[in-house]
């Protein structure tokens, strides 16, 4: 490995946002206790965030982005992890408050860190990530609340997005009829090949809903929030529930306390980082199980950490499809 690497920084000059390259070295990183080579990071709605500076993700500067990272252990002062582990982290503070995987070396905290299980490799992982990650979480979640198949109809929101693929590939797989919400007619047939079985426009759901409307969903996978969240939530049945875990159209709620106390509706939050350990395991062990490599694969595409700028500006105008990995040495 070279003595300077690539990495992509964001700083904060006389209240001014900047993003750009910057040559590194390893003096220049933080002081924690494993080295990484890394390999690939990922593009999530929040890297998009954090690279352009539009929305408050990155509190300290200056700040490597990226979320996720995925690579081999080069040094490690932890008995955790050894030369020549392969590891990945998601989130966990990222590119928010400490440094994150748009970089082609980082050190990182060891308590943020996993061996990559089996089968996956670290460009799987990648194409998994936080939004991949997130998705089994939120499946996880309908399943503890006892939505299951025979339930009836599952939502599926911002449907051809990171979050958004992998639930509807692992509800599919799982025996669910899903509704993909899209405003994208083009990405219909993709859809479609994950396992969707109807659709729905997203501008039908993002609009001022009613207190409680016609009961329609046994439950949802959401990654809008606001209006969108809102109309799922008064269309839920009785003792449905709908997944929180995004909020690509707004951090408001504008909803009443209609469908909780008359319908007994379950609106749950979703954090991508659960604090159980165990519940991390099982994760990683469902993904294994219920994605569909075939379709993991129709879903993602690889880019270089070259084009990270522009592929951030494409991520939050909502035009990207499934999973982007990105090559950090390239």
């Amino acid at each position: 490995m070279a003595d300077t690497f690539k990495a992509f920084v964001v700083d904060q000059v006389d209240g001014k946002y900047t993003g750009g390259f910057r040559d590194l070295t390893v003096a220049d990183l933080p002081p924690e206790k494993v080295l990484v080579d890394v390999a690939y990071s990922s593009l999530n709605y929040k890297d998009g965030l954090a690279v352009t500076g539009k929305g408050r993700i990155v509190s300290k500067f200056p700040m490597v982005c990226g979320i996720d990272l995925a690579g081999t252990v080069a040094e490690s002062d932890d008995p955790r992890f050894k030369k020549g582990d392969k590891v990945v982290a998601l989130g966990a503070g990222q590119s928010e408050t400490i440094w994150g995987g748009y970089s082609q070396r980082m050190r990182v905290k060891p308590e943020i860190l996993t061996k990559i299980p089996a089968p996956y490799t670290p460009e799987l992982a990648m194409a998994i990530g936080t939004a991949g990650y997130t998705a089994m979480i939120a499946v996880m979640g309908l399943e503890h609340e006892g939505i299951t198949p025979d339930k009836g109809e599952i939502v599926v929101t911002g449907a051809a997005g990171g979050v958004g693929s992998v639930s509807v590939a692992l509800l599919a797989k799982l025996g669910y009829t899903v509704v993909a919400s899209t405003g994208r007619a083009d990405t219909h047939d993709y859809l479609r090949k994950l396992g969707a079985a109807a659709f729905i426009d997203r501008s039908e759901l993002d609009r001022a809903a009613k207190p409680l409307e016609k009961a329609r969903w046994a439950g949802a996978v959401d990654s809008v929030g606001s209006r969108t969240l809102a109309t799922i939530l008064a269309q839920t049945q009785q003792e449905g529930a709908v997944a929180a875990c995004g909020l690509a159209g707004g951090a408001d709620l504008p909803v009443t306390v209609m469908p909780f106390i008359l319908r007994a509706v379950k609106l749950i939050g979703i954090n991508y980082l659960p604090v159980s350990e165990a519940k991390k395991n099982e994760a990683w062990a469902r993904l294994a199980r219920d994605l569909e490599p075939a379709k993991l694969a129709s879903m993602t595409k690889t880019a270089p950490l070259s084009q990270i700028q522009d592929l951030a500006e494409t991520i939050l105008k909502g035009a990207t499809r499934g999973r982007t990995i990105i090559d950090v040495n390239s």
